[in-house]
């Protein structure tokens, strides 16, 4: 059997920073900056967190510690965007960077052992980690957008009184094996 965990955290990796994209491009860019309230975060700060997150644990993702010296998490909560076009600039570095480095993985180094705050674990550890944490904030991303937009809402999967049709469809298939790239 053909090894296929690379292929598929990627496609995975990629779906979710789909999802972001398609909730952030339904706002306007004032939208990226509203708070609930004061304790709450932004779009923006989700993704300067996220962002300042992939940078940190995918630079010199085999060689060295996942949280990097240089990283502040701290000010990562702080809004320091000024426009939409910085923050996309932004977030397509820190996937950059993710793919970059996943790019570079073979099957065989998925037991080797890296370290995120000095603690160890096997790069499928590490990737699954890394994904349901941005799968996390990217839920926060798609609810705030969801609730600015309100009924103006684009639904991103099956829309509300739709499943019985889209059902329908599925099973009125052939059954096939999904590839990779299906739904990208």
């Amino acid at each position: 059997m053909k090894p296929n965990y690379l292929p598929s955290i990627i496609k995975q990796f990629q779906y979710y920073k789909m999802l972001g994209e398609k909730a952030i491009a339904q706002l306007p860019d004032d939208a990226l900056f509203w708070q609930y309230n004061g304790e709450s975060n932004s779009i923006s700060v989700i993704v300067k967190h996220m962002v300042g997150n992939m940078l940190s644990r995918f630079t010199d993702f085999l060689t060295t510690d996942g949280e990097k010296h240089w990283r502040n998490r701290d000010d990562e909560f702080k809004n320091s965007f000024t426009s939409r076009e910085e923050l996309l600039a932004s977030w397509d570095k820190g996937w950059d960077c993710l793919f970059g480095a996943l790019a570079e993985l073979t099957d065989y180094q998925l037991a080797d052992v890296i370290f995120i705050r000095n603690d160890g674990h096997t790069i499928i550890e590490a990737l699954n980690r890394q994904l349901t944490h941005y799968a996390y904030h990217i839920g926060q991303i798609v609810y705030i957008a969801k609730m600015i937009r309100d009924k103006d809402w684009e639904s991103l999967s099956i829309p509300r009184n739709t499943s019985n049709a889209y059902n329908s469809r599925k099973f009125g298939q052939e059954k096939t094996k999904r590839h990779f790239t299906d739904d990208l």
